[in-house]
């Protein structure tokens, strides 16, 4: 069982941020967000709540399970804020700890930080949703507000979203379990329950129960550092450990479940993630669009790439959030929008942000990848035309 400081986290409070912030790097992260604003009635609770989550005036935050809990320091006053969502029965609990143990590569994404799209959505064919959906995140404060959420708790959401993005365990602890407990039901729904000891089956914990025997003395033992990686004719070694790193990525994707790149997508990948092979894979012809894909993929990733390479339709509601935002943050009401299935630009500007099926919007200037992605437009208007 976990320990009760397993079941009770403590986060220092975030200073200010610099610029309009950046919340939501993470998938999982960003359908926290989406779970407020998708339920948000007032959207400009929610900017408030985002300039006071950049501004750095929420305070230390506690987490446990079922909630999410703050100080929020505004002009009139400081407001005990938190957000509720409901934890998990035990059989749903069971589904998805069976899920998890029934691969090794999600233990060990967990156990990275990562959330793998595959685990979630094997959750979800159990039966257990493990990501807040419209409605599930309930917030409540203490100020004279009625909206919901008001702009203290979207302060606090938004400032999750950076927990969510550092720890997925933040919200398996908000559904009710914490990472020590987890990780003991791991290792026991892993663990052998009899081992072979002659004719006879014996069972695991009568077979550990044993002292083991004494290490052998290393007090001797000095080790030459980390593995040397041999060259070859031709070949410096140089080259093969760049290969041997790649081979790592890729294998370390395929765990995840995710897509295979094609053949352009991986140059690109390796010309952004390892800049000294840039040169030697950008091709003669289309060398400017080659340099352009790079730089989404160091903006973005894989998404920031699709965004770059295919137009989609998203639905009316969110390019009427983007229309929504921009009004807000534009000093001339004269300077027009044009909305074009995922993309939005201002008129004679240079200036776009396009919506990438993640949910993040990403800036644009002259067709160009201008920075990384953000949840707000309205943010990255504002940064692009200020």
């Amino acid at each position: 069982m976990s320990t009760p400081d397993d079941r009770v986290r403590g986060f220092p409070a975030f200073g200010a941020q610099g610029g309009h912030g950046q919340f939501a790097r993470s998938w999982w992260g960003r359908a926290w967000i989406n779970a407020m604003e998708d339920t948000a009635l007032d959207l400009r609770q929610l900017k408030q709540g985002r300039k006071y989550a950049a501004e750095g005036r929420v305070g230390p935050i506690t987490v446990s399970p079922g909630r999410i809990g703050a100080v929020v320091d505004d002009q009139e006053g400081q407001y005990r804020t938190e957000v509720r969502l409901a934890e998990l029965t035990d059989t749903e609990w069971d589904r998805f700890l069976d899920r998890v143990a029934s691969r090794a590569g999600h233990l060990a994404a967990l156990l990275d930080r990562d959330m793998p799209h595959d685990l979630v959505e094997a959750a979800d064919d159990a039966g257990v949703h493990l990501l807040p959906g419209i409605g599930d995140l309930d917030p409540d404060c203490d100020c004279p507000g009625w909206e919901l959420p008001c702009r203290h708790a979207a302060a606090l959401s938004f400032q999750a979203s950076w927990l969510l993005d550092a720890d997925p365990f933040v919200l398996l602890l908000m559904r009710g379990k914490g990472e020590r407990e987890l990780l003991d039901e791991l290792q026991w729904r892993n663990a052998p329950r009899f081992v072979r000891t002659g004719d006879d089956d014996t069972p695991a914990e009568r077979a550990y129960a044993d002292e083991p025997g004494p290490l052998p003395d290393l007090a001797g033992f000095a080790p030459a550092g980390g593995p040397t990686v041999p060259g070859a004719p031709g070949i410096p070694a140089e080259t093969f450990a760049l290969l041997a790193a790649n081979a790592s990525q890729a294998a370390g994707a395929l765990l995840t479940s995710q897509p295979k790149l094609t053949r352009k997508q991986d140059a690109v990948r390796l010309a952004a993630t390892r800049p000294e092979t840039a040169d030697r894979l950008r091709p003669a012809e289309n060398g400017e669009e080659f340099d352009r894909a790079v730089l989404a993929w160091r903006h973005g990733g894989r998404a920031g790439l699709d965004v770059l390479e295919t137009a989609w339709t998203p639905s009316s509601q969110a390019m009427g959030r983007a229309r929504a935002a921009f009004t807000e943050v534009v000093d001339d009401p004269g300077e027009g929008l044009d909305v074009e299935r995922n993309q939005c630009t201002v008129h004679g500007t240079g200036v776009q942000v396009r919506l990438g099926k993640d949910g993040l919007w990403y800036p644009y200037r002259d067709q160009w990848p201008a920075g990384p992605p953000e949840t707000d437009p309205g943010a990255l208007f504002a940064a692009l035309l200020g």
